[in-house]
This record gives structure tokens, C-alpha cells and sequence, in this order.
């Protein structure tokens, strides 16, 4: 549901504002007149004026505080490198050691080794250091210089046109145009995507190293522009947070000449060293610049690491002066009182200009001092020298082990940290997460269980045994449709057969490449994959349905001829919405092979049938009368479907209803009787073939891709088309799924409640399109859901024990997916009526118009709202080990190294994995520990 700019839900009036003339220094509070000249306050919030002409003075007052986009990883300088080089060195103790020998030596009471001898050991040894750390602060330079020299493109307000410019020139107001493939050079807020929706996809692997996509969304208010984004025309004044290393945390409003204000937040920002995929352009302006980004604050900055055989060797160092310290104590001690006890002076005892002698204290002191430079061996200053080499040649072989070559990505190990590397071998504890580490991070959709009975799918789980994950070309394709098609023994229409039916084929953007951006090899084959739709793998893609779930989903599709009483109300209303919950309520974005994220449009059907628009309803009605007890109007305007239908070309398309929400017959009596005169199968002597094939004669796209924020969208969604609920098109107002006889519903979005990690849930709101019911559809973890279930002992004693009996039915089978090492998700709906979604929406709008505590009252309106729901079912997602992962853990526990596993599973789940991927073994003894607070 897009808003304009002058929607109240991103409108705030300033208070006190009793002029449209009033200035911009009277209306923002980061500004205040003096003398007519605006001065900033930069102890609270983040003032952006655009570089676009039209507000230079203060662009140019204000870009003087703020950092330009050029970066500096390097430690050293030209002119600091010597000083600070020897600093950082002279912190082992050994090198302070030998420089004190130097000076000593220097004295002619206590000289034993001429001068320059005495410098060349010390010298050695911090040159053959300097020369690496040279060389790796070097290899920082040339990195830094690649980036700061990288180009993009910039808007240039005398040409009034984007030229190419260096990152290091960008500055904050810029407004920059970024395309496919092309990594972020700034901080940049999104204000034009080339996406008809506004939406722009990112990769983060660079910032959190996880591969799927990220969406951002353009600003509200300029997603709705059909054109494309001119920056001279902008004139808005943008206020926002100060310079800050959260990742996940942004805010700030945009205001406007009428001091309208429009409010965005992380959604809407491009984080600098993140790529832009799946997008052909975005354009938007610099908000933080070089190290003000969030990247660079999150990067400490270079510091001297020391390895822990470093620090040992201090130790050891330590441990050997005390010892040279007693030795020296006592042949000074011996010294002098030998010669206080010596009548006569020994002949290299030589007087000095007067012919006075040493005292036998002073002559003791010097013989401290002598020994201290004689007994220097102790301290091995060559060792220093031998572990410098040693790890120069550790590097070598590391950069050089083709056992560490990743053959996917096409590149080698890299070794950033020269002074570490034998810390490699002394490691004691590894801490791991699961997902993405241990794990592939490909969900495959493996059973569910839906209105408390549970489906196996033991025909997906023979295919995801025998399955081989391979990139095929078409030729290869055929040789697996054996796996793709489910094998059941059911019978079907050819026809209907031949739609279920994907391509192997990955879908990919309709531009991966641009010119002056075209993808270079060196890159290597995971650039090019990742550059593809995410979690698109013939693994993830074709489920291979249960039988007996799909024999009641088709019986419901194809119930036609004798459309008698209903006799599973329940079950197949719940059927439906189930896999209505799976299709609707993620955030995916469809796409074709050829035209990524283009609203799918639905051609006129070629071929009549025999049910009206208004029929369609009726037994829809009918379904909900006898499911719900509860009473809606039967006359439906065939407008209601939106974009899915033309009246006048779709009376006769559709052999049959949404039966889905029975298990054999699904209509009512009367309803039968109406139908009974059309012929033998009700559609007017059509066969049943003959209907499946104008269903799928149609132009509509088939081959549907699905570019998701998280592979379990993915898999769900998946799964849904998997039983003919197909996902067909997604804007930020509808979205439409195709039924399994056809049907084309298009729901409009109300609200999208996103998940987040304390909820544990994430929620649509939708606008059904036949019965006009608003329908809140929730997924989430079962630990959370469960509790939010509608009390049934409001019911009535036979649903109150149905309602029981199906919430203790599915924990057990939730349990048991747990068990068998499955990630579980529980799905859920609630009805509302129009006053209390009006009430609850009035409630989101101020909570989102908010400025102070905005997050919290988010938080209180979704928790209010995601209550009371009833249950649908709930599924089992399988996340496989990768390859080698159990002998890998096995050889870790060999070599004496502790693992330590963090997980966001379930506790039998996290014990399955643990026991899948070795990190416990039958003879452990597990200690179950829990609490309900910290």
C-alpha cells in the first residue's frame, strides 16, 4: 500500500509554524539564524543539504564538517613509519634488552665489544621486521589507493548529467547512480530504483558475510514516481542520526520546502561495500562518507597484533634477565669484595689522572655492567631473526597450499595478518554458528503437518536422498526429471502433469552486464553466481509433493461433478489457508527468466468455461458459512478479483471453484443442483482434460523465479507451488497466487509486520479479495506461537476439543521434526473485523509517525495485533550439513580443540545437529541446562 508524500502517515507539521515562509534555519531544529547565515549544530543530528545548485551555500558550509569518502587502512606514513615502526618493535623485551646493550657498550668503563659490533645484531633484527611490516603496509596502500581510485558515477551540477568520478572525490550531498553488479562506494540513501516496485537488492557478504539478498526500499514518496529521478529538481533538506558503527539501526526524516516531513529508516539505506544486485540502476544521495560510514566505524582501525608465541617469548625473555640479573649480581658482588680484600691492585686496574683507584663498590657496579654486555648470550637475539623468516616462509606455503584453493570461487587462500600466522597452530577453541557454517544454507522443504495431521512426504524425502546438486544445461535437465516430477501413483491430466513441470534453468538478471562494468574473470565464478536470483538450486526448487496431501488438494480443485454437502469443512479450509500462509506471508519477489520483477500480467483467457465470476463466490461463501459460522453478502462485484479477471472474458474459463477447503465434496447441496443440468461434469460437456488445458494454454509465465531475503521464504513459497498455490506477482499493494484449478486471487496488502529476533515472528495483513474479510496470515518459531493461540475454552465444548486436540497434535509433530534435525516454523491466521482493524491501524500510524520511541511502539502495535490467532499447521525445513563437515570437527577434537556450536534452534533440534555433525558422539553425557532469564 504505497503512500504519497502528502500521506498523514509521513506528514508531520511543525509546531509553531505559522507561515508557509518560513525559513528553513526557523524550521529545522538543527539550525539556528545568525545574521541571516545558518550555523549547524553538530553535537546532536546529521543535516544533508543536496549538491544539486540549488542550496551551494549551505552544501559548501556544511560539507566542511563532514569527512570526505577517501580511506586510509594504512598504519604507517612516509614520515611516521621510522618512529612508529621502532615504537611498536621495542615492545618485546628482547629488543629493549639489546638496545640497552648498545648504550652500555657505549660507556668506556664498561666497553667490551667496539661500538658498531655491538649495533649490528639489534640492528638486524629490526630491519628484517621493518622490511615486513614495509611490505604489508604496503600491500594496504596499493588496496586503498585501488579503492579511493575506483570509479562511479556522480551527478555534476554544470553539466546537469552523471559523470564518472573517483570514490575519493564523492562527498556527502552527492547524489550518485549506481548500477547492476557495482559495489556502493558511500553511505547513500535510496531514492529511485529502476524496480517498477521501489525496491533495490543488496549483498552484504562483505559486512556480514551472508549470501542472500538484502532488500532495501526506496523512500516513501518517491517510489510511486513513474519517471526517473531528477536530482535537480530536488529541493528537500534531509535530517538524520549522527555517524554510528550499528548496522541495523537508521533514522531520519527528509524535509521538505513546506516543512512536510517524510520519514525513513534503515529500509531505505545503501550501506558502502555492500553490491547492488538484481537491480539495473538506483540513484540516491551520500549520507556518510569515508570512515563516517558504518563500515568503516566498524573497523577498529589497524592495530599491532601479537601472536601468543610473542607473548610467551616476553615471558621467556623475562624469566632469562632475572636470571642474567642474578648472575651479574653475583660476579659484581664477588668483584668487589675481591678487591676490597686485595692488598695490591691487579695490573689491569689503572688509576685515574690523579692516581686515585676505583672503590671497590664503584669497581663492583662496573663489573655488574661488564658482565650484563659478556653474559648477553642468554638473550638469543637470533632467535628474533629466525622467527621473522620462519613466518615470511609460513605465508609462502599458505598462499601457495592447494588444498586451500576454493575451485567455486576461483581464488586462493589470502593471508592479511603476517604477524599471526602461527597462532594458527595454538588455537584451543573454535566458536562456530550453525547456518551458513556448518550448514549449506539451502532449505529444502521435507514434511508439515496441517489441522493436526501430519504428511511425511516420503516421496520428497527418496528424492532428496538421491538427488545430486548439479549446474545443468538444458541437455542435462532431461536426465532429472525423474526427480523433479512427483512420482505418484495419481491420476492426472497429461496437461496438468506437464504445468507442474519447472526448469532446471537459473534464472538471472536481464542485464548482469553494463558497459565500462562488464564482469572480469579474474572475479571468479562466485561473483557470476551470486549475480543470479538467490536460493534458486534444483534442490530447493522442485518438492516432490505428498500423495495423499495432494490427492486433497486436487480433489478439492477438480470436485466439479457432484458438488454434494460438505463434509470436511475444517480440514480443507485450513488445507487452503495453509498454503495461502505459505504463498502470501514472506516478502519474495517474483520474476521470470526474461523479465525480472515485472508485475505478471494476466492475459485474457483463450478458451471459456462453464462458472461465472459470481458463482465462484457463492460457493466461496458457502465454504465460509459452513467452515466460520459466519455471514457474509453473496453478491461480489467480478471486479473484486482486481487485475486477476475480466468479466466479460472469463465467464466461461474455469471448470471449477476453490474446493480446496474440502476433502471430497465441496459444495452444497443447492449448489450441486444448479450445476447438475450442465452435463455429465458441470461445464457443460467439456471434459476434464479439455479444462486443464485452457487453464495452461494461456500466456502466463510458468517458469517463476523467486528472489527471497532468506532461503526458508524461499522453500515455503516453494513448497506452495509445489501443491498448485503459486506465488504469481508481488507489488507493495497486492499480491497474487494462482489456485490449483486456475483461479487468479489477487489480496491486497494492508501491512507487512517483518520479522525481527524478538518477536520471532513476521506477519501480513491482507484484504481477501472475495469475502472482503481482512485476514492477518503469521509464521514464526513455535516457542512463540503457541502461546498466542486463541484460547479455546472461549469456544464451544466440540471446538474447544478440536482446537485442543489439533494444538497437541502438532507439537508432537513439531517435536518430532525438532528431533530428526529439522528447522520448524508454525503458521497461523486471524480474522478481523473492519472497526478493530481501523482502530489497530490508526494505532500503527502514530506509531510510526512517532519520532521519540518509534521502536517500541512499533513493537507494541505488532504484539497487539498478532494475538489470538488460530493454528494451521506448521512445517519442517532441512538445512544440510556441508560436505566434510563431520570429519572436519572429528580431526578438530583429535588435535585437542574445543568447538563450541551457537544456534538459534529449537534444543532437541540443536542436539540432533550436534550429534549429525560430531560434535557429540552416544557416549556423552549430555547436561541439559535451563533458565527463563538471565
Amino acid at each position: 500500500m504505497a503512500l504519497s508524500v502528502d500521506s498523514a502517515l509521513y506528514r508531520w507539521q511543525r509546531r509553531g509554524a505559522e507561515s508557509p515562509s518560513q525559513t528553513l534555519s526557523e524550521s529545522t531544529p538543527l539550525l539556528f539564524s545568525v545574521g541571516d547565515k545558518p550555523k549547524l549544530d553538530l553535537n546532536k543530528q546529521r543535516t544533508v543539504f543536496p549538491n544539486n545548485g540549488r542550496q551551494s551555500k549551505d552544501w559548501k558550509q556544511a560539507s566542511t564538517f563532514y569527512s570526505g569518502n577517501r580511506i586510509k587502512t594504512t598504519k604507517y606514513t612516509w614520515f611516521t613509519f621510522l618512529p612508529q615502526n621502532l615504537f611498536e618493535q621495542f615492545h618485546r623485551l628482547g629488543n629493549l634488552y639489546f638496545f640497552f646493550l648498545v648504550v652500555v657498550n657505549w660507556f668506556p668503563q664498561v666497553e667490551v665489544f667496539h661500538r658498531e659490533i655491538t649495533m649490528l645484531p639489534l640492528i638486524v633484527v629490526l630491519l628484517a621486521s621493518m622490511i615486513k611490516d614495509a611490505i604489508e603496509d604496503y600491500r594496504k596502500y596499493r588496496f586503498d589507493k585501488t579503492i579511493n581510485f575506483s570509479k562511479t558515477r556522480v551527478y555534476d551540477k554544470e553539466e546537469r548529467a552523471y559523470v564518472e568520478k573517483c570514490w575519493k572525490d564523492v562527498r556527502v550531498g552527492d547524489f550518485v547512480q549506481l548500477r547492476c553488479n557495482e559495489t556502493i562506494p558511500a553511505d547513500i540513501l535510496l531514492l529511485y530504483s529502476s524496480d517498477q516496485n521501489g525496491v533495490c537488492h543488496l549483498e552484504t557478504a562483505n559486512l556480514d558475510g551472508e549470501t542472500n539478498l538484502k532488500q532495501r526500499h526506496v523512500v516513501m514518496g518517491f517510489s510511486s514516481q513513474n519517471t526517473s529521478f531528477e536530482p535537480e529538481f530536488f529541493r528537500n533538506t534531509i535530517i538524520c542520526e549522527m555517524p554510528n558503527n550499528d548496522l541495523n539501526k537508521f533514522k531520519g526524516y527528509m524535509e521538505q520546502p513546506n516543512h512536510e516531513r517524510i520519514g525513513f529508516n534503515i529500509e531505505s539505506l545503501l550501506l558502502r561495500g555492500c553490491t547492488i544486485r538484481n537491480t539495473e540502476a538506483a540513484r540516491g544521495i551520500v549520507i556518510y562518507a569515508g570512515h563516517e560510514t558504518k563500515a568503516m566505524l566498524n573497523n577498529n582501525g589497524p592495530r599491532y597484533k601479537r601472536s601468543k608465541i610473542e607473548r610467551r617469548m616476553n615471558m621467556d625473555i623475562f624469566l632469562c634477565v632475572g636470571l642474567l640479573f642474578v648472575m651479574c649480581l653475583v660476579g659484581a658482588v664477588g668483584h668487589g669484595i675481591w678487591t676490597g680484600n686485595s692488598s695490591e691492585h691487579p695490573p689491569y686496574d689503572i688509576p685515574d689522572e690523579k692516581g686515585n683507584f676505583l672503590s671497590p663498590v664503584l669497581a663492583g657496579f662496573y663489573m655488574f655492567l661488564t658482565m650484563i654486555i659478556l653474559l648477553q648470550v642468554l638473550i638469543p637475539i637470533s632467535l628474533y631473526v629466525s622467527i621473522e623468516l620462519v613466518k615470511l616462509g609460513q605465508v609462502f606455503f599458505i598462499h601457495n597450499d592447494i588444498d586451500l584453493y576454493d575451485e567455486e570461487a576461483d581464488l586462493p587462500i589470502q593471508c592479511r595478518a603476517l604477524n599471526i600466522t602461527e597462532d594458527l597452530g595454538q588455537i584451543q577453541y573454535i566458536f562456530s554458528d550453525k547456518t551458513g557454517t556448518l550448514t549449506e544454507n539451502k532449505m529444502v522443504f521435507r514434511r508439515c503437518t496441517i489441522n493436526g495431521i501430519e504428511f511425511s512426504h516420503q516421496e520428497n524425502a527418496r528424492r532428496l536422498e538421491t538427488h545430486k546438486e548439479l549446474d545443468l544445461d538444458d541437455e542435462d535437465s532431461a536426465k532429472l526429471q525423474h526427480f523433479a516430477l512427483p512420482p505418484m501413483n495419481i491420476e492426472r491430466p497429461d496437461t496438468y502433469k506437464q504445468r507442474t513441470v519447472r526448469s532446471l534453468r537459473r534464472c538471472q538478471s536481464a542485464r548482469a552486464h553494463f558497459q565500462g562494468h562488464t564482469r572480469n574473470r579474474s572475479l571468479g565464478r562466485r561473483d557470476s553466481n551470486q549475480s543470479q536470483v538467490a536460493f534458486s538450486s534444483t534442490i530447493e526448487k522442485d518438492v516432490t509433493p505428498d500423495s495423499r496431501l495432494l490427492r486433497q488438494v486436487r480433489d478439492a480443485a477438480l470436485q466439479t461433478e457432484n458438488l454434494s454437502p460438505f463434509t470436511h469443512m475444517k480440514t480443507s479450509t485450513s488445507l487452503t489457508d495453509f498454503f495461502l500462509a505459505l504463498a502470501i506471508c514472506n516478502t519474495v519477489l517474483v520474476s521470470t527468466a526474461t523479465e525480472p520483477r515485472q508485475r505478471v500480467t494476466v492475459p485474457p483467457p483463450i478458451k471459456p468455461s462453464g462458472i461465472t465470476l459470481e458463482k465462484i463466490h457463492q460457493i466461496f461463501q458457502r465454504l465460509k458459512l459452513a467452515s466460520l459460522s459466519q455471514s457474509f453478502s453473496s453478491s461480489q462485484s467480478s471486479t473484486d478479483l482486481g487485475a486477476s479477471f475480466n468479466a466479460s472474458n472469463t465467464e466461461e474459463h474455469f471448470a471449477a471453484l476453490d474446493c480446496s477447503d474440502s476433502d471430497n465434496n465441496c459444495c452444497a447441496s443447492g449448489r450441486g443442483d444448479e450445476l447438475q443440468g450442465k452435463g455429465s461434469t458441470g461445464i457443460g460437456g467439456a471434459s476434464l482434460d479439455e479444462v486443464f488445458k485452457s487453464m495452461t494454454n494461456s500466456s502466463l509465465p510458468t517458469d517463476f523465479c523467486y528472489e527471497a531475503e532468506s532461503p526458508d521464504e524461499a522453500a515455503l513459497v516453494y513448497a506452495a507451488q509445489a501443491y498448485s498455490f503459486t506465488l504469481v506477482s508481488r507489488t507493495p499493494e497486492q499480491v497474487t497466487v494462482q489456485l490449483p484449478q486456475g483461479t487468479l486471487l489477487t489480496f491486497d496488502i494492508l501491512y507487512t509486520l517483518g520479522f525481527d529476533s524478538v518477536r520471532k515472528r513476521m506477519s501480513v495483513v491482507v484484504r481477501h479479495p472475495l469475502t472482503k474479510e481482512i485476514v492477518v496470515y503469521t509464521k514464526g518459531a513455535d516457542s512463540v506461537i503457541m502461546d498466542l493461540l486463541e484460547d479455546s475454552a472461549k469456544a464451544d465444548i466440540s471446538a474447544e476439543k478440536r482446537m485442543k486436540r489439533i494444538k497437541q497434535k502438532t507439537q508432537k509433530h513439531l517435536d518430532y521434526y525438532a528431533r530428526d534435525g529439522l528447522r520448524t516454523l508454525c503458521i497461523a491466521k486471524k480474522v478481523l473485523n473492519e472497526d478493530d482493524f481501523q482502530k489497530w491501524a490508526n494505532f500503527r500510524r502514530e506509531a510510526e509517525a512517532a519520532i521519540d520511541n518509534r521502536d517500541e511502539l512499533l513493537m507494541e502495535t505488532a504484539q497487539h495485533l498478532e494475538t489470538k490467532l488460530t493454528l494451521l499447521g506448521a512445517t519442517g525445513i532441512e538445512d544440510r550439513l556441508q560436505d566434510g563437515v563431520p570429519d572436519t570437527i572429528v580431526a578438530l577434537r583429535e588435535a585437542g580443540i574445543q568447538i563450541w556450536v551457537l544456534t538459534g534452534d529449537k534444543q532437541e533440534t540443536a542436539v540432533n545437529i550436534a550429534y549429525s555433525c560430531k560434535l557429540l558422539n552416544q557416549r556423552d553425557t549430555v547436561f541439559t541446562i535451563n533458565t527463563e532469564n538471565k
